[in-house]
């Protein structure tokens, strides 16, 4: 058996309780859901992606050893990312090069499935945060005259892509005006926290804009494997003692020969979660 599919490692171990506990205690995480969770066979857990701590509520919501897929930066001691290499490694996390169609990688996710263990995905492939090259086109467009791109990078950096390409359609349909929008292009979540309440927009259309435009990896792996898919959607906001970061758990599905519908079914699958949990906060 490869290492990434051992169930018995004991960084993962060891450091679930302790880093489990801590992580606890600062983001106060609500878990709903989690008897969806098999505690035996191989399955998929798959969700939104928003930040760098998503994964860690997923791993505290189950007794099961989640090998999660992580880039290959994370990997390499020499990395400006790579300091904890050696956490990654001993947690079974398995290293995907990002920028290529990367075989290996795959191979060794479904060997994980195969071998009766659980893998875990964000089939967005990557957090819902706008790049750079997003931020530039955003800054060409709509970049304040007295505001340097220094300036306007860091205010925009940790907005959501999908909120702020939602905030752009919905001003180039003259939904808004313009003072709606420069007022609001670096508190757009708000804003459309606000356009909800006040019935401009629904639930609905609020989440549709919710999630990136899944990848297939999932669903194929999942296809090939005979393996469930538990979907989860994260709401709320990463700080101390948050009062709505929240994990809610749907139950497991299964997917058929045609992953273009499967792949529509986890998308629903994941906003109709999103959508209880906003219903709950009074959203």
């Amino acid at each position: 058996m490869d290492h990434h599919t051992n169930e018995n490692m004991p960084v993962y171990k060891i450091g679930k309780p302790i880093l489990g506990f801590i992580y606890k205690l600062w983001y106060n995480p609500k878990i709903i859901g989690k008897e969806n969770i098999p505690s035996k066979g191989q399955f998929l857990i798959v969700g939104n992606h928003v930040h760098l701590m998503d994964q860690c509520n997923v791993i505290l919501a189950t007794k099961r050893h989640i090998h999660y897929l992580a880039k290959m930066e994370y990997f390499d001691p020499n990395s400006s990312v790579g300091k904890f290499a050696w956490f990654f490694r001993g947690s079974g996390c398995i290293p995907v090069d990002r920028s290529t169609k990367d075989t290996e990688a795959t191979s060794m996710a479904l060997e994980v499935l195969k071998s009766g263990h659980v893998l875990g995905l964000f089939p967005e492939g990557t957090r819902n945060s706008l790049k750079d090259e997003r931020i530039k086109e955003l800054y060409e467009r709509f970049g304040p005259e007295n505001m340097s791109y220094t300036e306007f990078y860091k205010r925009i950096k940790k907005q959501k892509t999908t909120f702020v390409d939602y905030l752009v359609e919905l001003y180039d349909m003259k939904f808004i005006t313009q003072d709606e929008f420069d007022d609001n292009l670096f508190n757009v979540e708000e804003f459309l926290d606000d356009l909800l309440l006040n019935h401009r927009i629904t639930l609905d259309e609020y989440v549709d804009h919710y999630l990136l435009p899944l990848k297939f990896g999932a669903v194929s792996m999942s296809n090939k494997t005979a393996s469930p898919i538990v979907p989860y959607a994260i709401t709320g906001h990463y700080k101390f003692r948050s009062k709505d970061l929240t994990i809610r758990f749907g139950e497991p599905f299964v997917v058929g020969n045609d992953l273009e519908r499967a792949n529509l079914e986890l998308a629903e699958r994941i906003k109709n979660l999103v959508k209880e949990s906003l219903k709950n906060s009074g959203k």
